[in-house]
Formats: structure tokens, sequence, C-alpha cells
């Protein structure tokens, strides 16, 4: 199976200027869901840039997400497909609460096997594994393979694996997972959508040579 591509934005502080960078992205129709995140701290700011960026990410046919809200309602009154939440708690109960079976919902920051597992178990859609900690530090690739193998192998849940730059997809394609992270760094390259396309590349090549006899 190749894995389908989850997108994560820098903190979008304006979102015009951001949407002239991310619409060539969309065009490669390489990505499946974009995580949006803002530099907004409230749902009230947060909720004009929103609007902004989801009409093209939604009509290039990619599923829009967004960090938990203070209000997780405020999701589904913009029109959002879901929500990420970042840790295990009691928001992640909140969130299922307000918005399934209607809207999408995930969960980062899982630091042992057991975290995934409790989560797993609640109406959610994914868990991630990899993504940069709140220090900006990000896990060895090594120990994102090893859950993401570890998940695709057990659950039937969607796993999504985050690749900290190009390299790290090859290896995170070879796991099982169904979602492979590409983070804020595709928008440092010098093209973000020929980065996209790469690493689309890379993960067809490797899933590829698993089975060709």
């Amino acid at each position: 199976m190749i894995p389908q591509f989850y997108l994560i934005t820098p903190p979008i502080s304006d979102a015009l200027a951001f949407r002239a960078k991310l619409e060539p992205v969309l065009s490669t129709g390489a990505i499946d869901v974009l995580l949006a995140r803002f530099a907004a701290t409230t749902d009230l700011e947060l909720k004009g840039p929103a609007a902004s960026l989801k009409s093209v990410v939604q009509e290039a046919g990619v599923a829009m997400l967004i960090d938990l809200p203070a209000d997780a309602r405020f999701v589904a009154r913009l029109g959002l497909d879901g929500v990420h939440v970042t840790k295990p708690g009691p928001e992640l109960d909140e969130a299922v609460e307000a918005l399934k079976p209607d809207r999408i919902i995930g969960i980062g920051g899982l630091k042992a096997r057991h975290d995934a597992m409790e989560a797993g178990e609640k109406d959610i859609d994914y868990v991630m594994f990899g993504e940069p900690r709140p220090d900006g530090t990000v896990p060895p690739v090594a120990q994102t393979v090893e859950r993401a193998e570890w998940w695709a192998t057990i659950f039937t849940m969607p796993c999504v694996a985050y690749a900290e730059n190009l390299e790290a997809v090859t290896a995170l394609a070879a796991t099982g997972c169904e979602f492979i992270a590409l983070g804020p760094w595709v928008f440092e390259a010098s093209d973000p959508a020929e980065t996209v396309a790469e690493a689309r590349r890379l993960a067809k090549a490797k899933v590829l040579s698993q089975t060709t006899p």
C-alpha cells in the first residue's frame, strides 16, 4: 500500500500570503490531509484566516484540519473537516463528544505504546507518531519507524508517521503506515511543490520495490 500524504503547515499569520505558497503544493495532487496551524490565539482571531484557506484546500479535494480550538464546535460551524489533538487527556474526550461522527479527529503527542492504545479505543480516526515535540525536537526516525510498524501490523485504525525530511520518507513508507506527514520544512524548500512530489515518488518507489518479485 502506497501511503497517502498529510501536510502540516508552519504557524500562519497572513493567510492570503500563505495561500499563494500553498496552492502549487495542493495542485500536485499528492496531499490528502492538511493540518493548518495559525498564529491566532483565540477562536475569534482564527475564524477569518481559517475561512480564507478552507475553500482552496477543500476545492482541491484535501481534508482541512486544525489543532483543537478552545470550543471544538467552532470546527463544525466553520465547515472544517476535523481537528488534531496534540496530546492525550480530557481534550480528546471533549472533541469526540462535540464532533463525532461527522468530523475527523486524530491525536499526536503519544509518548508510549500504552498512550496510543488508549487513544485508539476512542472514536477517533488516526494516531500520529514522530511529530515534533513542544520544544521543537523530533524523535529519531528509527523510533518512529518502530512505532509505525508496530501499529500498522496490529491495528486497523490508520496511523500517520512524521517525516522530518525527504530522507525519512523512504524508511517510513516501508512501515505499512497509511499516511506520511510532511512538516513545515516543506515550505522552506526552494520549490515546495516539487519537494512534495518527490516525497510521493520516493514513497511509491519504496513500496513497489517491496512488492516486486
